[in-house]
């Protein structure tokens, strides 16, 4: 059994949540689309996720669509006191596998709904609303509308609390005038570092924050000083990315993806792992030089 309280734990929402979570993206399809090659082996991950101590997972009924979260049922149901899943809304796949915004009201309630049926719960302890004004990151638009939506979803009990994903600080801002913000979905890395003063702030008002693509996404981190650093601890790169991550700030949390158990364990191996502060110098240099 992994010590991952060694790790830390963070508020999320009403909950005290271990900062090693897990993100289950990766047990959908190709192209987070349609059904895992291994249905057995994604059932057998989320188990053995659970029982290292994992007590927070995140999902979207648009990963699949539906396959995630019903392999999540499968697997989890019913669920043990603790865990906390987190889903999110405003999003919807296309025929195509392309991914579109879905941000009218039809749209979002439909989404809860399917959330709530498909993981087989009465209520979402945790709902982000994934802005989708830029396919490539966060940018400028107004998220009142859909906001507002999710907050009177809210308040007819089918969602305890509430996060934004893929947003701007001005975003974060605007939303807090509508209901309280409970936590940021945004993508950031060791290379993708533009959140920077965002997680600063977040963390001096207690508000949790949640990288996705903590390990580059789609493209793996790739860096000769994480390489070198990994080496003299005797650790992967990306359990040393992961490190650093959770070195970063005391509210980050972390969920890291995978269809594999041999790949979660090693993830899950990260709440053992302190960089120095030598190592920690020569990691922060990474963004700095892809900078330059």
């Amino acid at each position: 059994m992994f010590n991952l309280e060694k790790s830390g734990t963070f508020t999320l929402g009403d909950r005290i949540v271990k900062r090693l979570g897990y993100g289950a993206m990766q047990l959908a399809g190709k192209g987070v689309f349609g059904p895992p090659k291994n249905r057995a082996e994604a059932i057998a991950v989320l188990r053995e996720a659970v029982e290292s101590g994992v007590n927070h997972i995140d999902t979207s009924d648009f990963y699949g669509p539906h396959v995630t979260n019903q392999i999540i049922k499968e697997a989890l149901h019913p669920y043990k006191n603790d865990l906390a899943i987190v889903t999110k809304i405003g999003a919807a796949r296309g025929a195509d596998a392309s991914w579109n915004p879905a941000f009218s009201k039809e749209a979002l309630t439909q989404a809860i709904h399917d959330n709530l049926n498909n993981l087989g719960l009465d209520v979402i302890e945790v709902v982000n609303l994934r802005a989708m004004f830029d396919a490539h990151g966060p940018a400028e638009g107004s998220l009142e509308e859909p906001l507002t939506v999710l907050a009177d979803l809210q308040r007819q009990g089918l969602v305890k609390h509430i996060g934004l994903s893929n947003v701007t600080a001005k975003q974060v801002a605007d939303g807090r005038k509508i209901t309280s913000i409970v936590c940021v979905q945004n993508q950031y890395n060791l290379v993708h570092r533009e959140d920077d003063p965002l997680i600063d702030q977040l963390a001096a008002e207690g508000t949790a924050y949640v990288p996705f693509f903590p390990l580059g996404g789609f493209s793996p981190l790739q860096s000769s000083t994480l390489s070198d650093v990994a080496t003299r601890l005797g650790a992967t790169p990306m359990q040393v990315a992961l490190a650093w991550l959770l070195q970063r700030a005391p509210n980050i949390l972390l969920i890291p993806g995978t269809s594999s158990r041999i790949h979660l364990r090693e993830n899950l191996a990260v709440a053992d792992l302190v960089l120095p502060a030598d190592a920690l110098k020569k990691l922060d240099g990474i963004a700095s030089a892809k900078a330059a």
